[in-house]
């Protein structure tokens, strides 16, 4: 059959808000124009964000329910510790409240101020952890993986040549450990091939770095990789999830993507002296290992979201649902991210708003009149969220500009994918109608939650 479907049915229903143009502009104007001020009574379609904001399966709800909420050594925990295990191979499993929880974590034990850290591309809460501990991100995208015109199979890849430069230049005394995400949420929600993470296992292990994974979307990653790599298409999910962690030494992970949850995370590796450290943070800031911050009937919820998530009927849903959403905009020539990746649009807000300059924050523009127009919330990836200024105030953008529409798991139908293509499109009518923002007040790390703006005249 040729027409789409969700693979579900629908048990329970959510009333959706719905609200005038002349609402949305006051709501915007008392949200400092940030989206992420906006509350949730004022947002029609929420795409701001894939994570936390599943759909929860109804054997979920019911294992809510059987969750055993001991302090210590709860049951809950050992079936979590199962599941993770069973996908990862890794010998120590620490349950945290969610994602950045990890990170705050591994990087407070393994990183020194002054040292780097190279990724494929950092995301934000990622590399907020890593400079609020003193240490340095550092992006190590492929060329083509900043075009966001260009077709290829896995954009997410990180630049094998630029690492192992890297890590002559830095010296590998100063890299406590190397990363990849996947899939790499900051550049277009694009894949990690399995050839370019056996790779950087290879270089990384040849100067004694551990490598890490951020492994937020791992099964998004595992299917494309089914898709699109020569020798996989007849593996299972899980036979490549086990390969792609067996070149790891570790990972970290917001349970709150593919663990298809509204909470939770946990850092996962082998070393035992690591794994002490984090364990003793652990306690000192989450809670006891076998709860980590969660409601032990979370950890339930989790252990069954990681048995669902490898479903691959869910996962040819996940993914295509994406992708209709590009189909739908490039009838009408609004340019995004190519290909579409596995959570996510992201609006190429370089192409959609050439009139604003980066340091006036053309994805920020477009973000807000997105809203505007239809209720629809998205979110800026670009200058708010990634540029810097050198000690001259010189704005340094980021590779690409980017408004990200992430589309939360299990939530939406087609008539609703198909209203935010129609008010991409509405915006994109409007772009010579777009004006250039500036800051007013910004926080010290991580500035695009809780700056505000303006709009200059």
């Amino acid at each position: 059959m040729k027409t789409r479907i969700e693979p579900f049915k629908i048990k329970s229903v959510e009333e959706i808000p719905m609200t005038t143009v002349e609402q949305r502009e006051q709501f915007l104007k008392e949200a400092f124009y940030n989206p992420f001020y906006l509350k949730s009574e004022q947002i029609t379609i929420d795409l701001l964000t894939d994570s936390g904001t599943t759909a929860m399966s109804a054997k979920q709800w019911g294992v809510l329910m059987d969750g055993d909420e001991a302090y210590a050594g709860s049951r809950s925990y050992y079936r979590f510790e199962n599941a993770v295990k069973k996908i990862t191979g890794f010998k120590h499993i620490i349950p945290t409240h969610q994602g950045r929880a990890a990170e705050r974590i591994l990087f407070g034990v393994m990183c020194k101020a002054g040292q780097t850290i190279p990724n494929n591309t950092h995301f934000d809460t990622t590399r907020g952890n890593i400079e609020y501990s003193g240490a340095n991100a550092l992006d190590l995208p492929t060329a083509i993986g900043t075009r966001p015109d260009l077709e290829a199979d896995f954009k997410g890849n990180i630049d094998l040549d630029k690492l192992r430069e890297a890590i002559v230049e830095i010296g590998p005394e100063n890299i406590p450990l190397g990363m990849i995400t996947v899939t790499n949420n900051s550049g277009g929600g694009q894949p990690v091939s399995m050839e370019n993470i056996r790779e950087t296992k290879k270089i990384l292990a040849e100067y004694g770095i551990p490598f890490f994974i951020d492994c937020c979307r791992f099964a998004e990653n595992a299917y494309f990789i089914k898709l699109r790599e020569k020798g996989y298409e007849n593996k299972s999910i899980m036979e490549i999830a086990n390969e792609m962690f067996s070149y790891a030494d570790g990972c970290t992970m917001s349970a709150k993507k593919d663990g298809l949850s509204n909470t939770g995370g946990f850092i996962a590796l082998n070393d035992d002296s690591i794994a002490e450290k984090c364990r003793t943070l652990l306690i000192v800031t989450e809670g006891f290992p076998t709860y980590g911050g969660l409601a032990r009937r979370d950890l339930e919820a989790l252990a069954q979201g990681f048995e669902e998530v490898m479903d691959v009927n869910y996962l040819k849903y996940r993914i295509e649902q994406v992708q209709y959403l590009g189909e739908l905009l490039d009838k009408d020539g609004v340019p995004f991210l190519r290909p579409t990746g596995g959570h996510a649009v992201y609006i190429d807000a370089k192409a959609f708003a050439p009139n604003i300059a980066p340091q006036y924050f053309p994805g920020q523009a477009i973000a807000n009149e997105l809203y505007r127009v239809s209720g629809v919330r998205g979110v800026e990836i670009g200058s708010v969220m990634f540029g810097k200024e050198d000690e001259n105030g010189n704005h340094i953008a980021p590779p690409m500009e980017l408004v990200r529409l992430a589309i939360p798991r299990r939530v939406y139908t087609k008539s609703h994918i198909e209203y935010v293509a129609e008010a991409c499109v509405e915006a994109y009518k409007n772009r010579n109608e777009l004006k250039p923002l500036k800051i007013t007040w910004q926080p010290q790390f991580l500035r695009h939650f809780t700056a505000k703006f303006e709009y200059i005249k």
